[in-house]
């Protein structure tokens, strides 16, 4: 599956990307969410975060839809339930300290999910030289 642009983008991996990019930082520490948004990423991390998003989603499709079944996901205003998913992906995968089992997901599936998240290894981002934001 290519994306040819981010308007292409399911929103399970919308809202992957767009926790990465508030929970990632550049070399001065600052959340790379100050000075890019979704257009400054590399053709390369776009693909891998689609891919990666694809992948998990069709895995744990079943999971997750069992888990936002029960009414009990606990979503912000920022991401609806499905959203939610892609969010804490992106949050478990890298170890943060939140994600699918901090509570907003019901059990079993929490723990499912973050056993499924945590198979897929961290990812980091960072800023090229040519000002596009990489990683994957």
């Amino acid at each position: 599956m290519k994306t040819k642009s981010i308007a292409d983008l399911t929103p399970f991996c919308r809202a992957y990307l767009i926790t990465a990019l508030w929970s990632s930082v550049d070399d001065n520490g600052d959340p790379l969410d100050d000075r890019f948004d979704l257009s400054d990423l590399s053709p390369e991390c776009l693909a891998s975060a689609v891919a990666d998003c694809a992948a998990f989603e069709a895995d744990n499709a079943e999971t997750i839809a069992n888990a936002i079944a029960t009414g009990k996901v606990i979503s912000g205003p920022d991401f609806g339930p499905n959203d939610r998913a892609g969010h804490d992906f992106w949050l478990t995968r890298n170890g943060h300290g939140c994600g699918f089992w901090d509570g907003d997901w019901p059990e079993p599936y929490g723990q499912m999910l973050t056993d499924a998240a945590h198979v897929w290894g961290a990812v980091d981002l960072y800023v090229g030289d040519d000002e596009k934001v990489h990683g994957g």
